[in-house]
């Protein structure tokens, strides 16, 4: 396990997400189910109505990859002309208004399409945010979707749920 606590101690987590197409919140629902299978206490919000960071002892942060990186809004455009529905404000943009450091743990995950070097990570753009605001990143990970719609791939639920997890 990644995350260790005290003994008998219960586990806050927030987790705060952003999805186009629906498959980033389909591998965050998968995760959440492996957190709480650990007696975890989470809580889910999109970006756009993410609750503050007070009180949250594993902060987990997940968007899906456009452009090689972390969706903004002229990706999210792109998303919406192609049939998605982008939220108006995302995770980059959640991450740039958090206040001051925090004290928590942290884990990213993104969705991708692809495994290669140009297909890019909006988790490492997440880490990389989160560790600006003194956020201890404990683990990152990827999850494949089939294009840009999905649905993810086969397995990838099922690896999610294991990663949520092992963060418990």
């Amino acid at each position: 396990m990644v995350a260790v606590l005290e003994f008998g101690a219960t586990m806050n987590v927030l987790v705060v997400t952003e999805t186009c197409f629906g498959n980033t919140a389909r591998v965050a629902d998968a995760i959440v189910a492996g957190l709480r299978s650990h007696g975890a206490v989470v809580t889910v919000a999109d970006a756009a109505s993410a609750p503050a960071v007070d009180h949250v002892d594993l902060l987990l942060v997940g968007a899906p990859t456009h452009s090689m990186g972390l969706p903004g809004p002229g990706t999210r455009r792109q998303a919406e002309a192609k049939g998605g529905n982008p939220p108006a404000i995302g995770v980059a943009e959640w991450l740039n208004a958090l206040p001051g450091k925090q004290t928590c743990r942290g884990a990213a995950f993104d969705t991708v399409t692809g495994r290669g070097f140009f297909s890019g990570s909006a988790a490492k753009g997440i880490e990389k945010r989160l560790r600006r605001h003194g956020v201890d990143v404990v683990a990152r990970e990827s999850f494949l979707v089939n294009a840009m719609e999905g649905p993810p791939a086969d397995g990838e639920l099922a690896r999610a749920e294991r990663w949520g997890a092992s963060l418990g």
